[in-house]
């Protein structure tokens, strides 16, 4: 076998299912497509069906394997109906990213329990759910992976962002404990923390931009650590945060 041919297997994803939340656009929508480029038969996910159709169907022009899973993550019936409705399609589902989530910048003392409550149930509870059930899934053919989105915000604090801050620590904890829990069953589970690319959700802001790089990340700057978390050749990677942002968090 020649090194090309083994690059290859290690980065592999013929014949697998995955399914990565709020997807229609944004960076899950980068990384979703590079998972389908991988070999993967990918689900797109959002809440608005005929947007997932139509971006479902551009994918699909380009020669790739998509499915759409129109549900909202913070809807718990229809997040597990999206999952059995796949597996009942597929026989199984190997992969989950667990990207959906907004962000609400005020300042702390702007804050209400609503609000506060809304981002730990978009951040945590929901990928707790759709972890879990995917996990249940995995479970058989002794292999799965799971991704969640964390932040810079999870290691850095920012004053007017104390509810996505908490979340996304939230999420990196979670990440770990996924990991202890399903390592046994073939399962991993790690944390993506990406700083700011220009994304449409950040077009025309400049926060958080720089790092050692001094630039904000291309979106197709995620696919590699996307591909390689979801990949064969991560088998031994689990209970990690991998750090996509341009040196951010750790320099200074």
């Amino acid at each position: 076998m020649t090194i090309g041919t083994e690059i290859e297997r290690l980065f592999a994803l013929e014949g697998r299912v995955a399914l990565v939340t709020g997807s229609a656009q944004g960076l899950g929508l980068v990384m979703a497509r590079s998972l389908a480029r991988c070999g993967a038969k990918v689900y797109l996910n959002g809440r608005d069906g005929d947007r997932l159709a139509a971006v479902r169907d551009v994918l699909a022009g380009e020669g790739l394997a998509i499915g759409i899973a129109p549900f909202d993550v913070l809807d718990a019936d229809a997040s597990l109906e999206a999952i059995d409705d796949i597996v009942a399609t597929e026989g199984k589902i190997d992969i989950l990213i667990n990207n959906a989530g907004p962000r609400l910048r005020r300042a702390i003392d702007d804050i209400d329990a609503d609000g506060f409550a809304m981002m730990m149930e978009a951040h945590v509870a929901a990928p707790f759910r759709l972890a879990r059930a995917a996990a249940e899934a995995m479970k058989p053919g002794g292999w799965g992976r799971i991704v969640m989105l964390s932040s810079a915000a999870a290691v850095r604090g920012a004053a007017g962002d104390a509810a996505y801050t908490a979340a996304k620590g939230g999420v990196s904890a979670m990440t770990r404990a996924l990991a202890a829990e399903y390592g046994a069953f073939g399962i991993t589970c790690n944390a993506l923390i990406p700083g700011r690319f220009m994304t449409e959700s950040n077009a025309g802001s400049t926060r958080g931009a720089g790092g050692v790089l001094g630039r904000s990340g291309d979106p197709d700057e995620i696919a590699a650590a996307a591909i390689f978390l979801c990949s064969p050749g991560a088998s031994f990677v689990t209970a990690s945060a991998l750090t996509v942002d341009g040196g951010v968090s750790n320099c200074y």
